[in-house]
């Protein structure tokens, strides 16, 4: 295996699956590396020997979970892309790894085509935010940016950029940031967030939303305990204003 191909660290302990995943990512042209112990993984996450382009993180493993090892990689400024594998779609697996820090999820049972072309696309996404070129737009509306009070979101590169600092943002944050922004003004309720960016159509607590909300709050607010962007609607959910 070529020490250029990129490297997908997989923790799973279901050892039938993990070694059938890893046998189909090294077909693909990827090197690998297997952690089957939270514990363990962890440990190796924070100080990768060499560079990881991306994790695919199964939710429920021995010793730390999948949800706290995304919370500790994202709290040590790891930005590595991360797949979650949750439990049968069940949305609060889903839910909790949007919070925790996840780029994508995808629920079990899964197909194999389907796990490769999301792992294609989060590679695709390192590699914008390594390279100076302007990538092309995934669709023709789609923006690669949207500035407004001295802020820059970078969809493209996965950043917020302020007069102060440049913060980096998960797959799950850029995406409901664009939603806001491109329904700048309009109300989004808490069920559009669920079914439209995240795709989590069970009925759930939506209790997550909220706290993610304060997240992006601090993001993009002088004053998060007062906000004047993202403003909330009683009893509905939110809405995006360039000005109060």
């Amino acid at each position: 295996m070529s020490s250029q191909a990129p490297l997908i660290a997989l923790v799973e302990d279901e050892e039938h699956l993990a070694q059938g995943l890893l046998f189909n990512l090294q077909a693909e042209g990827y090197a690998t590396h297997h952690e089957s112990h939270g514990d363990e993984a962890l440990a190796y996450l924070l100080n990768p020997p060499e560079p990881i382009s991306a994790i695919v993180l199964d939710c429920m493993l021995p010793g730390q979970d999948g949800f706290s090892i995304v919370r500790a990689l994202r709290a040590a400024q790891i930005y590595t892309p991360i797949l979650l594998l949750t439990a049968r779609s069940r949305p609060e697996d889903i839910l909790e790894g949007i919070e925790a820090g996840a780029d994508d999820y995808l629920p079990k049972p899964f197909e194999l085509s389907i796990l490769l072309v999301r792992i294609k696309s989060l590679l695709r996404r390192t590699a914008w935010q390594s390279s100076a070129a302007t990538p092309e737009p995934a669709a023709p509306e789609a923006a690669a940016a949207y500035s407004f009070d001295n802020r820059t979101i970078r969809f493209d590169a996965l950043e917020l950029v302020t007069p102060e600092k440049t913060i980096h943002l998960t797959l799950m944050e850029a995406d409901l940031l664009r939603y806001f922004t491109e329904r700048e003004g309009q109300v989004i309720s808490r069920s559009q967030i669920l079914e439209q960016v995240w795709h989590v159509h069970q009925d759930t607590d939506t209790r997550v939303i909220d706290n993610f909300i304060v997240r992006l709050r601090r993001y993009i607010e002088e004053d998060p305990a007062n906000p004047v962007h993202l403003v909330t609607v009683r009893g509905v959910g939110y809405r995006f204003l360039v000005r109060a």
